[in-house]
């Protein structure tokens, strides 16, 4: 027994030395049980089988129902990359964000990418578009144009003589998000709009299954994604000050565009795809910092992984908790980021006191 303890020790500790490890082992577990779980179980053997027989090179001969690959292929593998990109996407734009404003509070959707992105797909679903592939895509396309038009107007409006100071682009994003968040309540009451329907994206609910938001959304994250990873030492630079980053050789003003203008798309394309799924930048940026330190080389990698791991396992049990039905994902990191924020919000306070 006592060895047991020791080996699995060894094991912990072997782990989080090796966080990139670590957060690779544990999105590998939840990718492969996000996939088993629905009205059907499906093991995990099968499944990893059922995808090697995909790969070029490997035969494998089919001892599992027809029924099966037709469920992994089409319906659960789509979904279940969609999220795992969607938690990747949010998880890496709100760590830039909290390293870009030096504070462990901020999130992808600080300055109104999500409620630039709630009344885009609002104002798309108010139309009576046909209920084709065409129609259904004009509800991803609407948020995106919703969210980018909102960073660029709070971008705009917090300009002051050439320079954009984080204080005002933080006003600037609560005012305009505030002012869209009142537009898209004002359209869900007044027209005879599927409120369901709305909700639903709201609450983080993907307006379109299959493959087609994957491959539509895969580059533009990937792009974002990795231009974020590469903004790491930028972001280590900053949060010496702007002026000491100055005098450290740091175009300053030009970072700032840099890592508004990334995170901000890359948060754009995963709220257009997957809805408005709120808690995964702010929790798991914060959690990887706690564990492996504040450089931001490390932590922006580290959260593209945990995002993806998290936002997976509260995939899952949105779709375990009233089964058969399924809840929007956006209510479960909603039930699960609220204490974590008001614990950050304690902890901080304690620091500033102490």
């Amino acid at each position: 027994m006592c060895f047991i303890l020791h080996i699995e020790l060894y094991l912990i500790i072997m782990l989080r030395q090796r966080p990139y490890l670590l957060n690779i082992l544990l999105l590998l577990i939840a990718f492969v049980f996000s996939i088993a779980l629905g009205a059907v179980f499906i093991p995990p053997e099968t499944i990893l089988r059922i995808l090697a027989d995909q790969l070029p090179g490997i035969n494998i001969v089919p001892d599992w129902p027809n029924s099966f690959a037709a469920i992994i292929l089409a319906v659960r593998l789509p979904h279940t990359v969609l999220v795992a990109l969607t938690g990747a996407a949010l998880a890496s734009s709100g760590a830039a964000y909290q390293g870009l404003f030096r504070n462990p509070l901020a999130d992808p959707y600080l300055i109104g990418v999500a409620s630039g992105a709630g009344l885009g797909a609002v104002i798309a679903m108010t139309f009576n578009w046909p209920t084709d592939l065409f129609g259904f895509y004009l509800i991803p396309v609407g948020a995106f144009i919703g969210a980018i038009t909102t960073v660029l107007l709070v971008y705009n409006m917090a300009r002051v003589n050439g320079m954009v100071p984080l204080t005002t682009l933080i006003l600037a994003g609560v005012a305009i998000g505030a002012f869209a968040s009142a537009l898209t309540s004002s359209l869900m009451l007044r027209t005879d709009l599927q409120i369901h329907r709305a909700i639903t994206f709201l609450l983080g609910g993907s307006p379109i299954a299959g493959w087609d938001p994957v491959t539509a959304a895969l580059p533009y994250m990937v792009i974002g994604m990795g231009l974020l990873s590469l903004s790491g030492h930028m972001l280590n630079v900053l949060q010496f000050g702007e002026e000491e980053a100055k005098q450290m050789g740091l175009a300053v003003d030009r970072a700032k565009i840099f890592v508004v203008v990334t995170a901000s798309l890359t948060t754009a394309v995963a709220v257009a795809f997957s809805g408005v799924i709120g808690f995964v930048g702010l929790i798991v940026p914060h959690i990887i910092r706690l564990l492996w330190g504040a450089d931001y080389r490390r932590i922006i990698p580290l959260s593209i992984l945990g995002g993806s791991s998290m936002l997976l396992l509260a995939d899952m049990l949105a779709r375990i908790l009233l089964a058969p039905s399924t809840l929007p994902v956006g209510i479960v990191t909603a039930l699960a980021g609220a204490p974590f924020f008001l614990w950050i919000l304690r902890r901080a306070k304690k620091e500033v006191f102490w």
